[in-house]
């Protein structure tokens, strides 16, 4: 902990040797001292004339926040010139006889010309006004700011160089915000031909050289250039096809078209890319970024530190693959491939996958193996994790089986027709199945999840994107590379990519013009988290599996048990594990629930009472904490309930709407249970881990979805496509049905094709 101005605050560890740039942006959070240039157009209102508070006091706090964590932050600052302009504009109208004005009426105001202000005379006026304001946005988080102004002259002059740097060093080591500025009211005009001729040489033109050349002398970590625009684009920004680079590596400048400068300042991207290079080569990291969304603005900064991708990240290390966008656009270019294939094409690629699983079975168990081994020493996962890591011979062959019956269903799953209309004579409308475009797929510790997935969007025509944990990675690389050598036989090897980048799953989630929809394969946890961090994509998928079994007045004793006990310890990791038993008050002190007890005490699966089952007993066991919870493990809850009707409204209050049970010999009871229930999956004297895609003669599952729109349940091919309307006409146009045309809509329902038999 250490204390300035006698206000505490926690230290990061933060050390690093400078003299070589961070490589990914995951290393940025270790950043120690940083400078944040704040360009003109993000200090200055949309009217140039004034500050955008708001923005600038967003700015304060996050810089105040970073600096609270034991980081050393800098500030190059724009924002003078046009505080300056305001002010002068104000008194040269009060200077103007405006007091008159103001009393005679606003028509008078309103003729009055207003001269051109020289950009000197408004930086020395503005400058002092600057600086008070940060003084005092800077306060409110007790910490202290300290102005410097400099020129290119101050950069030259080595004496005065090294009193620059002396004098930024102290501050920094008193816990103090420097605010550097270009002296815009002296400031002479740069010396010409001297840019980038070396590590220590480049003109100080504007803020965005000073902010590199600071950054350099004072061996900074990490250069956040804010601008006006998202960062660095293939071509100027709004022209069609312009595209956010994410990455930019030195030499990348010939794929780049320069547009023109900003609103205001004096530099455009072409002298902030010049600027970030140099920085660059002088080892320090750079990101350029948008310090203007109003969405983005008042967390972008601590963003960049985070490791988000957000905006430009300048790196000198070029990855070995592509970027994850650039397998984005190879994924929807050969799902679009593969949706074109015959389906008798598609189903030939998961068959040879299938025979592949098992060809290859011992190359595939030995680089389970690693993963299982390095899981153990780390012992980072938890034994449910460890076995859904497992693969095992028999696991193979039962996926291999599984892809076989996807490859036998899926002949007619794209391009079926499932409505057809004649609109009027001669055109003809139809409803056909088509792929939704590409997925991503975000799974932990199932490797098996891998193939299964990747045959599901082959049958369905869909581009994949892949990302498994990294405790699965040499499974997930093995079993990614067989998938590709099946979709190499008709020549639609991209269309399923493994993301091997060390890319954040929330930056994933925020490529809504590349990815189409998310399905998430994981705990709970990682459900939700990708939910709140999707922007524009839709997920499909459920946060929570709290399942009930409810065990009625009129259940079979034979039943029960089996049931029970295969719906919680058969994988009681799994989504479709029994999580809470609901009991008729009138089974309790019977011989049946005498069974059920002891059955769960052979099986050692911890109990917890709910309110009314503990009010029950005279030595309850553990009261549970919440009836909203998902164990995952060898633990449930049991409660107590009047009626089915009773049941009914628990399971609506505190279930997740996945899979709920009744077991009753009454057909009434059931229907009622059955029609009631508001799940994905409700069911009748069977086990709860009946809830899968394979189980229900889909071959596989993506996911079981709790969503109340497209698709529910285990989502197997048919929830993974969409459709798309055909109309065929000739020469026909909208003004020909109008009252007084010549045509009539007819709207006839017309036969489908029919499907293939097999």
């Amino acid at each position: 902990i250490r204390c300035w101005s006698n206000i505490p605050f926690i230290t990061v560890p933060l050390s690093r040797a400078h003299g070589k740039s961070f490589a990914h942006r995951s290393e940025l959070k270790h950043a120690k001292r940083i400078v944040v240039k704040l360009g003109s157009a993000v200090v200055t209102r949309g009217d140039e004339c004034g500050l955008a508070l708001g923005r600038l006091a967003s700015i304060v706090e996050q810089v105040s926040m970073l600096q609270n964590q034991g980081r050393e932050m800098m500030i190059v600052t724009s924002g003078a010139v046009a505080f300056g302009k305001q002010r002068l504009r104000h008194e040269i109208l009060l200077s103007q006889s405006v007091r008159q004005a103001l009393h005679s009426g606003q028509s008078q105001l309103k003729d009055m010309a207003i001269p051109v202000l020289e950009a000197r005379a408004c930086a020395a006026a503005g400058q002092s006004g600057l600086m008070a304001l940060y003084e005092a946005m800077f306060t409110q988080y007790s910490i202290c700011a300290a102005q410097i102004l400099v020129t290119n002259l101050d950069f030259h002059d080595e004496q005065k160089r090294r009193n620059l740097n002396g004098t930024l060093h102290e501050l920094l080591r008193m816990n103090i915000v420097p605010i550097i500025n270009t002296n815009d009211a002296v400031v002479p005009p740069p010396e010409p031909n001297s840019d980038l001729q070396g590590v220590n040489v480049i003109s100080v033109k504007d803020n965005d050289s000073l902010a590199a050349r600071l950054a350099v002398e004072m061996k900074t970590d990490l250069l956040i250039v804010l601008s006006d625009v998202e960062g660095l684009f293939d071509s100027p920004p709004g022209s069609d096809d312009a595209k956010l680079i994410d990455i930019f590596y030195p030499g990348d400048q010939q794929s780049v078209t320069f547009g023109t400068k900003s609103r205001v300042g004096m530099g455009g991207m072409e002298a902030k890319v010049k600027a970030a290079l140099w920085a660059l080569q002088g080892g320090t990291s750079v990101v350029i970024a948008n310090g203007t969304h109003p969405k983005i603005s008042g967390h972008v900064i601590t963003d960049i530190v985070e490791g988000k991708k957000v905006g430009t990240f300048f790196s000198e290390v070029k990855p070995a693959g592509p970027t994850v966008e650039q397998q984005a656009e190879m994924a929807r270019a050969g799902g679009r491939t593969l949706a074109a294939l015959q389906p008798e094409q598609r189903a030939e690629i998961i068959y040879r996958l299938a025979d592949l699983l098992t060809d290859q079975r011992e190359e595939i168990l030995l680089a389970n193996k690693k993963d299982l081994q390095e899981a153990e020493d780390k012992g980072r996962l938890a034994l449910p994790l460890l076995k859904r890591l497992s693969l095992s011979t028999s696991k193979l062959n039962s996926l291999a089986i599984g892809l076989r019956q996807i490859a036998a269903s899926s002949q007619d799953s794209v391009g079926r027709v499932i409505r057809r209309t004649r609109i009027a004579k001669d055109l003809d409308l139809e409803q056909v199945t088509v792929p939704i475009g590409v997925l991503l797929v975000i799974f932990e510790s199932r490797p098996d999840c891998l193939p299964q997935v990747s045959a599901l969007a082959i049958a369905s025509g869909n581009g994949l994107l892949l990302k498994g944990g990294k405790e699965a990675a040499h499974s997930n690389q093995i079993l990614h590379r067989l998938t590709q050598e099946a979709l190499s036989i008709h020549g639609v090897r991209d269309a399923v990519q493994l993301v091997n980048t060390r890319e954040e799953v929330e930056d994933l989630c925020r490529l809504d013009k590349l990815i189409d929809l998310i399905i998430p394969r994981g705990s709970s946890q990682l459900v939700r988290n990708i939910q709140k961090a999707a922007k524009g994509i839709p997920v499909m998928g459920h946060s929570e599996g709290i399942c009930h079994v409810y065990v009625d007045t009129d259940a079979s004793v034979e039943k029960v048990t089996r049931i029970i006990r295969d719906s919680k310890c058969e994988y009681p990791a799994a989504c479709n594990a029994l999580e809470t038993l609901l009991i008729h008050r009138d089974l309790l002190r019977t011989p049946l629930f005498d069974q059920i007890i002891d059955m769960l005490r052979v099986e050692q699966v911890k109990i917890h009472a709910g309110p009314k089952f503990a009010s029950y007993l005279t030595f309850s066991p553990s009261e549970v904490k919440s009836l909203r919870t998902e164990y995952g493990d060898l633990e449930c809850c049991i409660e107590v309930v009047d009626s089915v009707q009773e049941a009914v409204e628990h399971i609506h209050k505190y279930g997740s709407s996945h899979t709920d049970v009744i077991i009753t010999e009454n057909e009434k009871t059931a229907e009622f249970f059955l029609q009631h229930v508001d799940s994905a999956c409700v069911f009748w004297n069977a086990s709860t881990r009946f809830s899968d895609g394979y189980r229900f003669g889909l071959g596989a599952e993506v996911g079981i979805s709790t969503s109340r729109i497209h698709a529910r349940g285990p989502v197997g091919i048919e929830g993974l496509l969409t459709t798309k309307w055909l109309l065929r006409g000739d020469n026909h146009v909208v003004s020909d049905f109008s009252e007084h045309g010549s045509m009539k809509y007819l709207h006839e329902s017309l036969p489908l094709p029919q499907r293939n038999a097999n």
